[in-house]
């Protein structure tokens, strides 16, 4: 219950001053767009991952169980599988964490800090998100946020 408070205080915190929404090409005019509220998973831990840019939305959603990503890319909700991982594994996630899925490969690294203020979660205070699509440019998004776990 802490958790979704904590949540819910952060999307406030990270919304952008303005009413305006994330423009229609993405966050900051990137082909990643901002994902609408996500829930806690039934079972396990979720990463919830904001832009720190200009725009300060959701940018992305990691589960660990099942291991998986939701970014949007070009208006597209996906769901990514994680395929590769490497380092220490706090709740569940990796310091590097790779999700494959068509032609998308997507690299998440993150610090996660476990913290006496937070319960059922941690603090993600810095987070990369690389992004490798065929056929276009290898793009780098850094974030921030919260993993909330279930009870």
């Amino acid at each position: 219950m802490m958790f979704a408070f904590l949540l819910a205080a952060a999307q406030v915190a990270a919304a952008p001053a303005t009413p305006a929404a994330a423009p229609a090409t993405g966050i900051d005019g990137l082909p990643i767009g901002a994902l609408p509220p996500q829930a806690l998973p039934a079972r396990g831990c979720a990463a919830y991952l904001f832009s720190t840019g200009t725009t300060r939305v959701l940018a992305a959603m990691a589960t660990a169980d099942p291991a998986t990503l939701r970014i949007m890319i070009d208006g597209r909700t996906l769901d990514l599988a994680r395929t590769g991982a490497t380092g220490t594994a706090p709740l569940g996630f990796n310091a590097e964490n790779v999700y494959r899925g068509g032609d998308v490969v997507a690299t998440v690294q993150m610090t996660i800090e476990l913290r006496q203020n937070l319960t059922a979660g941690a603090a993600v205070p810095s987070a990369t998100l690389r992004l490798d699509r065929e056929g276009s440019d290898t793009l780098v998004v850094p974030l921030a946020g919260l993993v909330g776990c279930a009870g």
